[in-house]
């Protein structure tokens, strides 16, 4: 299983604050340390830019930082040219603290133009596709030299009650690869008018996410890093 976190503002766009950051990240490192496995955190190059100890907090507990692009902007929406300058910009930005070898595109989304750019730039998985999206695809494959590694199912599943959840989670546990994520900000209580915003952030995510790592790992899966999945391992992932 692959564990993997996107570092960004609360609740792009519908909210503007950081508590995310200041309050839920370190919560989930506290986690991820109880429970002594590794994630990914891909963050936004602006970010890093701005508030480099977020990117010094992760590495300094052991975890991978990965760009999230730069800016938290659709680049499925953006001329080819102006999506290549956000990723490239992200890239530059994450090589102040670390050499990437995995990007998440904001939303899931990335023109498929920019495949060959990532292998270039030494980028060895994109984690920018999900089972729930289109092309519906479960496992890792390789295109223009680059694993596609799919998020398994939205973070808001991890919102879910745990009688919900457990199910889920049973359903789940017979795929090859199994990749969750989260965002700082659902650590936290969010409070706004929209419910799949607010629903079942702060407590309720961190102890859930805690349950489906002990959950995963009880039937054979090993925490790994999004980076790790370059050499596509044969296996349960």
């Amino acid at each position: 299983m692959y564990l993997s976190f996107d570092v960004e503002p609360d609740a792009p766009p519908y909210i503007n604050t950081e508590r995310g950051l200041d309050e839920g990240l370190p919560r989930l490192l506290e986690v991820l340390d109880e429970l002594k496995v590794r994630a990914t955190f891909f963050v936004l190059g602006s970010l890093a830019v701005r508030r480099p100890r977020v990117a010094y907090q992760i590495l300094e507990r052991g975890h991978e930082l990965a760009p999230h692009g730069y800016d938290h902007v659709r680049l499925d929406r953006l001329p080819v040219r102006e999506a290549k300058e956000q990723v490239a910009r992200a890239i530059r930005a994450m090589r102040d603290f670390a050499e990437p070898r995995s990007f998440r595109a904001p939303y899931l989304k990335l023109p498929r133009q920019l495949l060959g750019y990532l292998r270039e730039e030494g980028i060895l998985v994109d984690s920018s596709v999900a089972l729930y999206k289109p092309p519906f695809r479960a496992r890792p494959w390789v295109e223009e030299g680059v694993v596609r590694l799919p998020a398994t199912v939205t973070s808001s599943v991890l919102r879910l009650p745990w009688p919900a959840l457990r199910p889920t989670l049973m359903a789940l546990s017979g795929l090859d690869s199994v990749v969750l994520f989260l965002h700082p900000w659902e650590a936290v209580r969010v409070r706004h008018w929209r419910p799949d915003i607010w629903v079942g952030t702060g407590r309720r995510a961190l102890e859930n996410l805690r349950r489906a790592v002990e959950y995963l790992s009880a039937r054979g899966y090993v925490a790994r890093t999004v980076g790790e999945a370059g050499g596509l391992g044969a296996g349960q992932a």
